[in-house]
């Protein structure tokens, strides 16, 4: 048995001395299901740690809380690559330095524009602008990869997005600041989820190697919008034992969730990581309503159950052999390593990142923050 558990050490630590080893390590440990359960379990317990810290201990830096998330990250990433156990990247000449470097901003954008759209605005215009997301994900592959699907799927978001909209958009107060921040949040969050996923699929990286990469481009940009974005005095915080606890649990959850995020996107698609996102959103609100008795109100409970519905439909379409609507693979500029698609959505050829706050939709309140990925 001893010797059996060496040989198996042995034969994984080869496998990450090069990038394809490791491509294949992921694929055959981390498929969708795992990747996208995986997300789902660290997202709810984000989700209740950052309703900690921005509620009970009182952290109003949404932007500096990032900032910590994507430091403990690259912290233990480095710890990871002096253990020699973080996956081998790819050979540079195969992803060009401005593919990682924009990835890395896009994440600080992405995640810095969620977190004041989520200040300034209604959670029901902050949701309205996350829906706004999928069809800006189709639109954006379409035009950079020539990438189609089909009506049927087109038609299963349509029900999912109007949905989760009756669901959760119970406010629509106007804020012109916050409406532009929401507006321009679209574009990085979708743009996000689209390079981490072909990135991945087409590049042979692995999550892990592609956040050891990227993580320190997101710090630098969080470092810079952190003047422009967050209140003054976090120096004035109270880093007691107990506040910094909750913070660095927040911080802990905030890798986990950037690691099974990654791994989602380069296991499913831009679109699914969207469609699993709104399935948490559901998920909480049916879940407060059967197990804590809350009342979100009868449209509004019908709303989430006709976006299961929805969701259910996608994902039977995007089973083996249902669709193959992908009509054409054109890689990202200076890439040319390619991998075998994974078999789970028939969709994609392939990001909201790594760490970012998530969009805490417990109580759908604005007391909580957003972590993607």
């Amino acid at each position: 048995m001893g010797r059996a558990l060496e040989e198996l050490r042995s034969s994984l630590y080869n496998e990450l001395k090069t990038s394809e080893g490791a491509k294949r390590q992921q694929q055959r440990f981390c498929g969708p299901v795992v990747a996208m359960s995986f997300n789902f379990v660290v997202a709810v317990g984000i989700i209740l740690a950052n309703k900690l810290v921005m509620g009970r201990v009182g952290f109003n830096f949404p932007i500096f809380l990032t900032l910590i998330h994507y430091a403990v990250a690259w912290i233990l990433l480095a710890f990871f690559k002096s253990l020699s156990l973080l996956p081998m990247s790819p050979p540079s000449k195969t992803t060009p330095f401005s593919s990682l470097f924009s990835l890395g901003a896009v994440m600080a954008f992405a995640s810095g524009l969620a977190n004041t759209s989520l200040k300034h605005n209604s959670v029901g215009f902050y949701q309205m602008a996350k829906i706004a997301v999928t069809p800006t994900i189709v639109l954006a592959e379409f035009v950079l990869f020539k990438k189609t699907i089909s009506s049927t799927k087109v038609m299963a978001l349509a029900v999912v997005s109007l949905g989760v909209a009756i669901a959760t958009v119970t406010d629509l107060e106007f804020n012109l600041f916050g409406a532009l921040v929401a507006v321009a949040w679209i574009i990085p969050s979708a743009i996000n989820k689209i390079l981490w996923s072909n990135l991945q699929q087409q590049a042979n990286w692995t999550a892990l190697a592609l956040m050891w990469k990227t993580t320190p481009f997101t710090v630098f940009f969080l470092l810079a919008l952190m003047p422009w974005l967050d209140p003054p005095g976090v120096l004035l915080f109270k880093w007691d034992w107990g506040n910094s606890s909750a913070i660095l649990v927040s911080a802990l959850l905030g890798f986990l969730l950037q690691w099974s995020g990654a791994l989602a996107l380069g296991a499913t698609s831009a679109t699914s990581h969207v469609v699993l996102g709104q399935f948490k959103t559901c998920v909480i609100l049916l879940g407060g309503y059967v197990i804590f008795g809350s009342d979100p109100g009868f449209v509004s409970i019908c709303g989430a159950v006709a976006a299961l519905a929805g969701m259910s439909v996608y994902t039977w379409l995007n089973l083996p052999g249902k669709s193959v609507d992908y009509s054409s693979s054109k890689l990202l500029p200076k890439q040319n390593t390619a991998v075998s698609k994974p078999k789970a959505d028939s969709d994609d050829v392939g990001g909201e990142s790594g760490v970012a706050l998530l969009s805490v939709e417990l109580d759908l309140s604005k007391t909580t923050t957003a972590n993607i990925v």
